[in-house]
């Protein structure tokens, strides 16, 4: 059917008759050993039971079987199922429907009997025949046909010989099978190289999709750069102004820690070993800063590595951009090459439908020159010689064909080198990748570190101020014994004052406190550290060691201080007037 087809442009029509018996012979092959079905009205025998499985087999068959369903005209299951082959052959899917039903044995044998035609090896072969339908466009009305009411009867003589029709079938047949021959082969290439094509895309579709994803992480890891920088920054601003508050305690601290010394040397022994202790604490501080900056030096060293990892990184992940616009514009040119290809098999069927037409020529001229022998035989050498230049212009075809399909071969090889090479690229960069996130997981345990560090340091601040608390309450004590020592100078005014009047009673002048600032033997002024003591011999003020003596007056019996000339004074006059 599909041979003699051709001759009539590829496309049938119902009224064909190989066709009806092409329905006949089918219907025959399907109902060889279809099993009995009991039922109330007798027993029965229906086809359309297995070709019902086809729509539970292939989901694209559910369009054509409720089609058949819907079809008002349609009583019978016999009539379901011739529409359903009709429906299917229109479709083009008869022989991939069948050839899915054969496949399936265990469902089949609920219907047909172990010796069926379609259980054996020739319903396999029936399906292999039927492939060549799918090159032909049937035109079927399935509407207005009465399908319930058909009696399929086989016509045995459209398949008795002719000699002359022998003939040329032959050679018709000869011309068409090379005919599609080649068009098989140039379907199927173009076939296979739409496959690669779609391999290739989905290839370059993965790439993209782990070039954006690095893309996004090298981000995030640019941000997490960012991060760690603004707090370095932070940490290091922090450790500036500790610093300077440190430096600036420690000098008020030296100055008025340098002053108490001097003014309380004697009895502030325990001060200078809290100071001695305060002093040790504040180069531990200075050394743990040291510490910290060191530690922060070689931080900002790693970062400016990672920041040059990064750098080639991005610069490798250009590179493989790069690649793979080559590679998209050599896919480009793949498919151009598969559009000539498939201009080139347009123009080649257009030369099979011309060189259709010419036999259809022939055939005419062949039947109205039936008369004259000598005139065929010249039209028939004729046709010969237009085959033989047919089959030389199909060789040099199939020649030019076959140089471009293994050009286009060796192109898709080198193009998978190429995608190999890319995939090797792309586990490198991974490993690079995962190198970079343990960098980072280390940078992030040494920022924990440093944190750790940092809430050290907060503690040393603590520990800082509460030395300051003390030494606010050793300034206090200092400040409650100046005020003793005031209020004992205030009683030893008193004293004295009271000595001064004894004293003038007994003719001596009393030199008062605001009177003199200077000591008069060494000429020293008078401070916190330096007191104020009167000679009770001659009234004057001198410094203590200026007046570190004591003798008995006559006025006290017992010993009192005396300055250093009365002293003399009063020793000589001893020395001279012995008791």
């Amino acid at each position: 059917v599909s041979i003699q087809s051709l001759s009539f442009g590829r496309t049938l029509d119902s009224d064909y008759p190989p066709l009806q018996q092409f329905f006949v012979v089918m219907e025959h092959c399907l109902k060889h050993g279809l099993r009995v079905k009991k039922s109330f009205l007798g027993f029965n025998k229906s086809l359309w039971g297995p070709l019902e499985l086809v729509e539970k087999l292939c989901p694209e068959a559910a369009e054509i079987s409720a089609s058949v369903r819907d079809l008002p005209g349609l009583k019978t299951p016999l009539g379901r199922a011739r529409a359903w082959l009709r429906l299917a052959l229109m479709q083009k899917r008869l022989a991939d429907y069948l050839r899915l039903l054969i496949t399936r044995k265990d469902l089949l044998s609920d219907f047909y009997e172990n010796s069926a035609l379609m259980l054996e090896e020739e319903g396999a072969v029936i399906v292999g025949l039927l492939v060549g339908l799918n090159v032909i466009d049937a035109n079927l009305c399935v509407k207005g046909e009465d399908l319930d009411s058909q009696v399929g009867v086989i016509d045995f003589s459209m398949y008795l010989k002719n000699d002359i029709d022998d003939y040329r079938s032959e050679e018709r047949n000869s011309q068409i099978a090379s005919i599609l021959d080649q068009k098989n082969y140039v379907e199927e290439l173009n076939r296979q190289l739409n496959s690669t094509v779609h391999g290739l895309q989905g290839r370059v579709d993965s790439l993209e999709k782990s070039n954006s994803k690095l893309i996004e992480e090298l981000a995030i890891a640019k941000n997490n750069i960012i991060k760690l920088q603004e707090e370095n920054q932070q940490l290091r601003s922090e450790n500036n102004l500790i610093l300077l508050k440190a430096q600036q305690h420690l000098e008020v601290t030296q100055g008025d820690v340098s002053v108490e010394r001097d003014t309380y040397k004697q009895s502030r022994h325990g001060l200078d070993e809290m100071y001695n202790e305060a002093r040790r604490q504040l180069k531990e501080e200075c050394q743990l800063r040291q510490d910290v900056e060191n530690e922060l030096v070689v931080q900002v060293s790693m970062k400016q590595e990672m920041e040059l990892a990064m750098k080639l990184l991005e610069k490798d992940i250009h590179e493989k951009q790069d690649t793979l616009i080559g590679l998209r514009q050599q896919l480009d040119e793949v498919k151009a090459i598969n559009v000539e290809m498939y201009q080139k098999m347009q123009s080649s069927d257009e030369e099979m439908k011309k060189k259709n037409d010419v036999i259809s020529r022939l055939e005419e001229k062949t039947n109205q020159i039936t008369a004259t022998m000598k005139q065929l035989e010249q039209r028939l050498q004729e046709a010969e010689r237009h085959r033989i230049l047919a089959e030389e212009g199909t060789r040099r075809f199939k020649l030019d064909f076959a140089n471009k399909a293994d050009s286009l071969q060796r192109q898709i090889e080198h193009r998978e080198r190429q995608l190999h090479q890319l995939e090797t690229d792309l586990k490198i960069e991974r490993e690079w990748r995962q190198t970079l996130h343990n960098d980072l997981h280390r940078e992030r345990e040494t920022v924990a570190q440093l944190s750790t560090e940092a809430l050290q340091i907060s503690g040393l601040k603590k520990e800082f101020h509460r030395l300051q608390d003390e030494n606010i309450q050793l300034r206090n004590i200092c400040e409650d014994q100046e005020q003793a020592l005031e209020e004992l100078g205030s009683k030893l005014s008193e004293y004295v004052s009271f000595e001064m009047f004894h004293n003038q009673a007994g003719g001596q002048v009393w030199l008062k406190d605001k009177e003199a600032s200077h000591c008069k033997l060494c000429e020293k002024e008078f401070s916190i550290s330096r007191r104020k003591h009167h000679c009770r011999n001659c009234g004057e003020i001198f410094c203590n060691s200026c007046s570190d003596n004591e003798l008995p007056l006559p006025a006290s019996p017992k010993p009192v201080r005396v300055c250093d000339i009365c002293h003399a004074l009063l020793l000589q006059r001893c020395s001279s007037n012995p008791p």
